[in-house]
């Protein structure tokens, strides 16, 4: 993963803004959790901008972008997207905080999800 790209930065700094949110680093890669529970993994692989969250309200509208594609590992099901941008293409940063917004609400505790609707 390359960190200090500006679209990872300001990614990680909002996931990192949600209530208990916490960065950790499995299998090499960076997630960023809420108590035990992934809600966003996030990176650079192969110069693209890779992106992972769960959508379980706007799944189907993700995966209408050709840079997207149900997560692997039966995580898809789960209503969970990857997304895949290459670092040339302009990234829709504030699509992809819309959707880090949604997966934290997901995974989340209701009482912390709360916590952002006081």
């Amino acid at each position: 993963m390359k960190a200090g790209t500006p679209v990872v930065n300001r990614l990680l700094k909002l996931a990192l803004s949600y209530p208990e949110a916490w960065e950790d680093h499995p299998w090499d890669e960076t997630v960023v959790k809420v108590r035990k529970k992934i809600f966003v993994f996030l990176g650079i692989y192969e110069r693209q901008l890779s992106f992972t969250a769960k959508l379980p309200d706007s799944r189907e509208f993700a995966l209408t972008f050709e840079w997207t594609e149900p997560t692997g590992y039966g995580l898809g099901k789960a209503g969970w997207v990857s997304v895949r941008i290459p670092l040339r293409d302009d990234v829709p940063i504030d699509l992809l905080e819309e959707w880090l917004d949604e997966s934290y609400r997901a995974v989340a505790p209701k009482t912390l999800v709360k916590q952002l609707d006081a």
